[in-house]
């Protein structure tokens, strides 16, 4: 997966990139569809919609 991020290399300051590494963990749980979407717009609609079954 060419989109996954890697935070491993931010434990060393844990403070620091405390939301870092947050992000990195929420992004690599996102569907394919939403993470290669082709613009802005449509990766706000498909985010609030990912999320909103998560509720």
């Amino acid at each position: 997966n060419r989109h996954k991020l890697n935070h491993r290399k931010f434990h060393l300051n844990l403070r620091k990139n405390f939301f870092t590494v947050r992000v990195t963990e929420r992004w690599n749980r996102l569907p394919r569809e939403v993470v290669e979407s082709p613009s802005l717009e449509i990766f706000k609609t498909q985010l609030d919609t990912v999320l909103g079954n998560l509720l």
